[in-house]
Formats: structure tokens, sequence, C-alpha cells
């Protein structure tokens, strides 16, 4: 016997209850809460529920029978008969995402390699994630164990010392940026690098803050040309996204010392630090300057998007009014993708997956240099991240080359799409190459070179 749906029986209606049963019945067959199969109550425990005499569901059971809704099998009870009927043909519904998106490879930046993901390891930390006890309490800041975890990845990863304390578990970068947006006056300025992160200003905006675009050259985010009066700067310059380049160390000094000067906060997006294949990963805003630097990390471009969670290292003032808003609101990050990580890195399982991830990346970007220097353009970007970048004269030639990409099954990203305002914008392509699984990426590369040498006029 299954749980019926709801009923509800008015006895104020003048029309008999058996009817009104009957029909809630039928209802409930038709719009498939109830299903072919299903058994229903007796009608002394159905009676019994609705606070009735058994003549109600008696009554409803013949009419449902009769009509063929229900059929009776001696001794096993009244099961439902009545098919599920047919929804009427929904409306087309406009697509949310460039038709290219359903493209046989997509090339877009911005999701992880799941192809170099052990999958016996990823369910070895899923397993013993759930080996834990069920909270009883929420826990603001974050599971310990996870934010025990996030401090020895950091120190070993990324070079900064923090403390447990000193770490909030998120559900990702865009999240806490509205988080730490949240704290901020309603009205106020936050600085985002041109072109930059665009989930980022939706969060920013959302929370009814001003977005002011900032300049962004080969040193990265313009640090003389931020205007004043300012609450905060949004920035990545471990790597910026979308053009690849690193923050010049001059910049990162006159950063924090204008952040300090000024009164504002920085909000550094370190979204891929860890995937550097030149050199060392380069030292942290936030260990230069921990009083004003606002660390963002996540899992979703070195695991999976799955697990819905990274971290934020906060000066304490800041911490404190996170957490405040948190316990006010009764919002926090679930826990169960921050005890996945913890478990995956308490067994080694994740340095043995960045490793693996650094030496497929390496060689996913040397083979889409070529192709892009094959078709006699460049790439742009440092030696780090998944994506590269290939300037383009001018949007109409960022908009054939994608066009005829997409004929062809492949999806590219235009740079267009990643500006704060159309103005002077820059044109080309942002070339991702973590998500394809590595044969897709070599079909894709010959279309790559040839849609290049056709429309990029290099």
């Amino acid at each position: 016997m299954i749980d019926v749906p709801p009923v509800l029986l008015d006895r104020g209606s003048g029309r008999p209850l058996s009817v009104q049963l009957a029909d809630a019945l039928r209802s409930a067959a038709a719009d498939g809460r109830l299903r072919p199969g299903d058994r229903l109550p007796s009608t002394r425990a159905f009676a019994a529920a609705l606070g009735v005499s058994r003549t109600v569901p008696v009554a409803a059971y013949d009419q449902l029978l009769a009509e063929g809704w229900l059929g009776g099998r001696r001794g096993a009870g009244t099961y439902v008969l009545g098919a599920v009927t047919a929804a009427p043909a929904a409306a087309p519904v406009p697509a949310t995402r460039p038709p290219e998106a359903a493209a046989l490879v997509d090339l877009h930046a911005g999701s992880p390699c799941l192809e170099v993901l052990d999958r016996a390891a990823w369910r070895r930390a899923w397993r013993a994630a759930g080996d834990g006890a069920p909270d009883a309490h929420p826990e603001p800041a974050g599971d310990p164990a996870f934010r025990s975890a996030v401090v020895a990845h950091l120190l070993r990863h990324r070079g900064l010392a923090a403390g447990p304390d000193d770490v909030l578990a998120t559900a990702g970068t865009s999240a806490a940026v509205g988080e730490v947006a949240g704290t901020l006056p309603p009205g106020s300025r936050v600085a985002v690098e041109d072109p930059g992160y665009q989930r980022v200003v939706g969060a920013l905006r959302d929370a009814g803050l001003e977005v002011v675009p900032a300049a962004v050259d080969d040193d990265g985010l313009v640090v003389e040309a931020l205007p004043p009066d300012l609450a905060a700067v949004y920035c990545t310059p471990a790597h910026q996204y979308p053009l690849g380049r690193r923050m010049s160390a001059a910049r990162r000094l006159a950063l924090v010392a204008r952040a300090r000067a000024e009164g504002w906060w920085v909000l550094e997006d370190d979204y891929d630090g860890e995937l550097r294949y030149d050199v060392a990963p380069l030292p942290l805003l936030g260990a230069l300057g921990p009083d004003v630097v606002v660390h963002l990390g996540t899992t979703g471009k070195i695991l999976s998007p799955t697990l819905g969670v990274g971290w934020v290292v906060a000066p304490g003032p800041l911490r404190a009014a996170l957490l405040a808003r948190r316990t006010a609101t009764g919002t926090r990050p679930a826990r169960a993708g921050q005890r996945v990580f913890a478990a995956f890195a308490a067994s080694g399982d994740l340095a043995r997956h960045l490793r693996r991830l650094r030496r497929e990346l390496v060689a996913r970007a040397d083979e889409v240099r070529a192709a892009v220097a094959a078709a006699g353009c460049r790439a742009e970007g440092d030696a780090a991240g998944a994506h590269v970048l290939v300037p383009l004269p001018d949007p109409a030639a960022e908009e054939e080359v994608r066009a005829a990409a997409a004929a062809r099954g492949v999806a590219l990203d235009g740079l267009g799409r990643h500006t704060v305002h159309g103005a002077g914008r820059r044109s080309g392509l942002v070339v991702g190459f973590a998500a394809p699984a590595r044969e897709e990426l070599r079909r894709a590369l010959p279309v790559l070179t040839a849609v290049l040498r056709e429309h990029a006029r290099p």
C-alpha cells in the first residue's frame, strides 16, 4: 500500500463526500501522482484516515471501479489501473545559451578536466564523507575538517599560511562575492577587471552595488587607473580571467598599499592558482596584505562543481561580519561537499590528482597553441590554467570565427561577452581546453585551425 496524495473533503460544499473523494483520486491518477499498479488503502483504513464513514470510500471505489480507473484483486486489495494522461505539448522555451552550446565539442573556458579524475578515489571520498555522523547543529563557518584541509592545501600549493579560524567555507566564488557584497553599504562602488568574470559582476549588482570597470593590461590590473571612493576591488592576479596574464609584483604591492591607504577590500579570486606550469605558484595577495585582502578559492576548477564548495580567507572584522550575517539569516554552504573535499585531501588523493591534472593540462595547452600557430595566429597568456586567448582584429572577425566553428561542431567563446561595457572592447577567442575528452579536443583543434585561417584576418 502507498501513501495516497492529500485529500481535502469539504463537508460544507453540498457535494457528497464520496463524489469529492472519487474526484480527488481520479485527478491524482490522471496527473501521475497515482500510477498504474499502486495499491490503495483498504476502505476501512481510508475511512479512519479521513475521519468519515466507511461508506464514503466504498462508494468512491465503486464509482472508479466502474469507470475503469481502479481494479480489485481478491485477497490483494484495490489497485490503480488508469494510465497517466499525456501532457499537452509544451510551448518552445527560448534558448538561454548560445545555439553553439549544443555543439559536439565545447571549448568554452571554466569547466574542470574530469577525464583525469580518478573515479575510484572520487567514490572513496564520498564513502568516507558518509561515514561521519549527521550534523545535529549548523556550523556557520563550515565543517572543521574541511577548514583544516583548506589550511593544509593553501600552505602546500599556494604558500599561504592561515589557521582554521581564518577560513570560512563558501558555496563557491560567486556566492562568496555575494556574501561579501552583503556586508557593504547599499550603492557602494566595486571595481571589477574589464574584461573580467561576469558572474561576479552579476553577484555584485544583485546585491545592489555599483560595478565600476577596471582596466587590465599585460601586467594585470592597472592600479593607478582605479577611481576613488571604492568599497572593494575584485581581481584575478595569479591568472587574469580571461586574458590569462599574471599581475606583476610591482602592481601587487601598489594594490595592497592603495587598499590600506583608502580603506577598501581587495577580493583576490585564485580560481586556478594551483595550475602553473612554468614556475612555482606566484605569491598571493593574501600573503602580502592579510589585513585588506579577501582570498577566494574554489574546488570547481580543480575537482568538480558537484561539490559546490569553496573557501574564503578574510581579515578578522570581515570574517566576523560574514558569520554574523550567516547566523542572522540561517544561510550557509552545505557541508556534504566540504566533507568530500576533506576526505579527498586526507587520503592523499587530492595531491595525486593535482599532479595528474597539471601533466594533462600542460600537454593540452601545447596542442592548442600549436593549432593556433598553424593558422598564422598567436595564443596569448601565461603557461598556466586551462585556457588561452587568441586575439582577433575586431568584433566582426570574432563572430565570424565562432559561427564558422559552430557550423562544424565546435563551440568557441568570444572575448566580447567578458566585457563589463562595450566601449573600446578587445576582440578574440577565449579557448578552454580542460572540459573535452582528449580525443574530442584532438578532433576540435583542426576545426579551430581551419576557421582561424579562413576568418581571423591575423
